[in-house]
Order: structure tokens, then sequence, then C-alpha cells
């Protein structure tokens, strides 16, 4: 059974940083494609940041370019998102997905709050 666990949100304050993991088990995970996507209230879900399976490829959403990092430890199973320079309008339930070209997984979703 495959399993997906976000870690690292929490209350931040505006200009803050946070780090998000994701931590796989039940598959192989160097074999998929795994991506952060985040849903805040009244909103659809939007694609974050995306890193292919060998960390070869990597693609970030507009809102978040130059202020998210997306990396990946295969050995570990885990996907990280690093997020600076935080933002009130960041604020949403942030998601990891691992997909391939049969299957498509989500975790439970970890809170992020931005806000002073």
């Amino acid at each position: 059974q495959v399993h997906l666990v976000e870690s690292g949100g929490g209350l931040v304050q505006p200009g803050g940083s946070l780090r998000l993991s994701c931590e796989a088990s039940g598959l192989t995970f160097s074999s998929y494609e795994m991506s952060w996507y985040r849903q805040a209230p009244g909103k659809e879900r939007e694609l974050v940041a995306f890193i292919y399976r060998n960390g070869g490829s990597i693609k970030y959403g507009d809102s978040v370019k130059g202020r998210f990092t997306i990396s990946r430890d295969n050995a570990k199973n885990t996907v990280y998102l690093q997020m600076n320079s935080l933002k009130p309008e960041d604020t949403a339930v942030y998601y990891c997905n691992a997909a391939d070209r049969w299957y498509d997984f989500w975790g439970q979703g970890t809170q992020v709050t931005v806000s002073s």
C-alpha cells in the first residue's frame, strides 16, 4: 500500500521560511515524478513545483519562482520543498503527489499559514 506523508507545515510570519518534506513508502520512489500542489480556501488546487525521477527536470508555478526550491533524495524516498520569502498568499494546504504513466498518489496534506 502506497503512503505519502507530508510534514513541516505550520504558522510562519511573512518573509519567513519553511521546509516541507514528503516521505513515500510502498512504491519504487525513483520511478515516480514528484510534485507539490497547494489549495487555498475557495480556490482550485494548483501546481507549486515538479521534479523528474532523477531530478534532471524541475518546474515551478509562476507565483513561487525564485522563492521555492524542490529537491528529492531517492535514497530516503523523500521529496522536499524549501519555501523562502513566504507571503500571506502562500497560505494553503500543501499536498505531495507521486505519478507515473499508470498511477497517481496523493498525501493527506499539510497546512501552511503565513500571517503576522
